[in-house]
């Protein structure tokens, strides 16, 4: 079998996300600047954490979702829902022309409160969260993103995550056929 050298460096970066996504989460987010429109808030990856857990929010979050005019119980479900993908599709499909442009679209609403090297962030975010189960949500690839400050547009995730998943979804069920096929 004979790898041209996109292959190659596919297989090496899933390799390398694979070993940061299991070194202890030594550069993973702490903290989320939480953002709707003008609000904005320092938010600790623990208390999105919690949201998803347990449904709780905390006094400031709380207090930003309030403000934001935010319905808790939808920042939740959309961070806790998942979408099922293997590492190895999903570095494949980050890669093509479609995904590059969702990584391009997605990057603007999640990205390194540095600026620097968003959609690099990203796919590491991705293919690392999706390397434990075969699936990530977008909590996950919070409590996964290579920079311990990210900013998130809260008014812009429910649209990320349906951009994502319209992008995604498609290749799980290719993905499903091939693996099912005897070869």
């Amino acid at each position: 079998m004979k790898m041209g050298l996109k292959g190659c460096l596919s297989v090496v970066g899933c390799l390398a996300v694979g070993w940061l996504a299991n070194t202890g989460n030594a550069i993973a987010a702490e903290t989320v600047v939480l953002t709707y429109g003008f609000l904005s808030m320092d938010v600790p990856v623990a208390d999105l954490e919690q949201l998803v857990e347990t449904g709780e929010t905390s006094d400031d979050l709380g207090d930003l979702l309030t403000m934001a005019g935010q319905e808790p119980d939808v920042l939740r479900s959309t961070l806790q829902q998942p979408i099922p993908l293997s590492p190895i599709a999903l570095d494949y499909a980050l890669n093509s022309p479609p995904g590059e442009w969702m990584l391009d679209q997605v990057s603007e609403t999640i990205h390194p409160a540095s600026g620097e090297a968003g959609k690099l962030a990203l796919r590491s975010a991705l293919i690392g969260a999706s390397s434990d189960d075969r699936e990530f949500t977008l909590l996950e690839v919070m409590q996964v993103y290579p920079s311990p400050e990210i900013v998130v547009r809260g008014d812009r995730l429910v649209e990320t995550y349906n951009r994502i998943h319209d992008v995604l979804e498609p290749l799980e069920d290719l993905a499903d056929i091939l693996g099912s096929l005897e070869f």
